[in-house]
């Protein structure tokens, strides 16, 4: 009988022994269960957005959730400054918080970014690494905390913080291995909506500038004038001369703002000034550096001042001992009624002069070196006669060093060539023309340099 009793007491606690094991794994499998609901739930919400900052904020509330505790923050790493701040803080004092930066080890955080290693804590005020710049800005106890690193492709880009679990209990080792289970999906989204971030800012940082530099050419094209100037000798409203001038000119930026510049206006009722010109640089400051040099040759020129008096006063004014910029220039004064024309050349290229015979010819006189190279510098005048007929073609570098996908230049040869064939080409056309056949040479490559070109015709007045 007591062997049957023993037999049925060794049974039953088989039984227990088995029903407790598998109660157990029921009960661990449920646990599991839950922690892998809890992982999808995680990755469905910081899933769920790109916007880092409407992340950041699921983030925190699924943390808080999940652990069930009070608070949650995300502290980010500054890897330039080596620093941690945080890029979003709720509540009436969160402009405060943002502005708290942490050294890297500084605090708990900071040891966690440093180190890489997750901790539990129960009490943070007696713990030897706590910081309480926090807690003092927005005046919020922190009694027990959880803090793990933020980790994408073996580099730490942030902390996540959990604070105070709820009914004054305290995290356990089972908490603290969910949030480092969490951290890893967190981590990943939230790289990538911090790469989305910069790619926002970067793309509309240069939605603005374009727009800038779009409003930046239509105020350098502001300097420019518009239309040609038509000009007989004499007073237009009593005009006695059958001999007029013409002037025109064409000019396309490599970029959207250039250093290439024209001008032309009266002098007086017998002359016309003209200036082309071609700053060394490109872009922006080439294109300041033409404004600043525009308003010099407009303000200074006079009817009694000669082009290289002009050239020489502007130069002053240009040259700075520390500035890396000039401007290579050529400018001219022609007396329409007479054909004298007396012109200046600071550095440029030579014009082309065009006689009503069809010859055609490089202007030669003295030059003097670019403007804003040389403090001092006395720019000389040179003298020709304008015949009846007669054209004279300025332009920059642009139109003679145009390069094709082979790297060959358009030279001077070929633009001789072309003005050879276009004698009886109006102003206009001969611009649409150059530009044209030196479009057709480069033959797709881009265009690496500004191009200007400017024309004055001395001819005839058709009554």
């Amino acid at each position: 009988m007591n062997i049957i009793v023993g037999a049925l007491l060794l049974v039953c606690l088989v039984f227990g022994i088995a029903w407790q094991l598998s109660e157990r794994r029921r009960k661990m499998a449920e646990l599991e269960l839950q922690r892998t609901m809890q992982l999808f739930d995680v990755s469905l919400e910081v899933n769920s957005t790109i916007q880092k900052q409407d992340l950041l904020i699921k983030i925190m509330e699924t943390s808080s959730r999940i652990l069930n505790a009070e608070a949650s923050s995300v502290i980010l790493v500054d890897e330039e400054k080596g620093e941690l701040f945080f890029d979003l803080a709720l509540g009436e004092k969160g402009d405060e918080v943002r502005e708290i930066r942490l050294k890297i080890g500084e605090g708990i955080a900071g040891w966690v970014a440093q180190t890489g290693q997750p901790v539990k804590i129960d009490d943070a005020a007696q713990d030897e690494r706590w910081s309480s710049k926090v807690a003092k800005r927005v005046d919020y106890p922190t009694r027990s905390m959880l803090c793990v690193p933020l980790a994408s492709k073996g580099k730490i880009i942030g902390v996540l913080q959990v604070l105070n679990k709820r009914d004054d209990v305290h995290f356990t080792d089972r908490d603290l291995q969910l949030l480092e289970s969490i951290a890893s999906p967190i981590a990943a989204s939230l790289e990538n909506a911090m790469l989305y971030d910069v790619l926002e800012k970067t793309t509309a940082a240069k939605e603005r500038m374009e727009s800038e530099l779009r409003i930046a050419t239509d105020i350098q094209m502001g300097f420019l004038p518009r239309k040609g100037l038509h000009m007989t000798s004499g007073s237009d409203l009593n005009a006695t001369s059958n001999i007029t001038a013409e002037a025109q000119a064409y000019i396309r930026p490599a970029r959207e703002v250039g250093g290439d510049f024209y001008d032309y206006f009266r002098l007086g009722d017998d002359k016309l000034f003209f200036v082309l010109g071609d700053v060394s640089d490109k872009g922006i400051p080439a294109a300041l550096f033409m404004a600043v040099t525009m308003t010099l040759l407009k303000g200074k020129m006079s009817p009694d001042m000669s082009p290289g008096e002009l050239l020489t006063a502007v130069n002053q004014e240009l040259y700075k001992d520390d500035s890396t910029m000039f401007a290579t220039i050529f400018c001219g004064v022609l007396d329409v009624g007479t054909g004298r024309l007396q012109y200046s050349d600071g550095g440029h290229c030579p014009p082309y002069l065009v006689r009503e015979s069809g010859d055609v010819e490089q202007l030669k006189g003295k030059k003097g070196l670019p403007l804003g190279v040389m403090d001092e510098m006395l720019y000389a005048d040179n003298e020709v006669i304008l015949e009846r007929g007669d054209r004279l073609i300025v332009y920059t570098d642009g139109i003679t060093e145009a390069e094709d996908r082979g790297q060959e230049q358009y030279g001077f040869l070929r633009l001789h060539k072309l003005l050879e064939k276009e004698l009886s080409s109006q102003p206009i056309q001969l611009l649409e023309h150059i530009t044209q056949d030196v479009d057709r040479f480069a033959n797709g490559a881009i265009q690496s340099d500004d191009i200007a070109v400017l024309i004055v015709d001395r001819k005839p007045n058709k009554m």
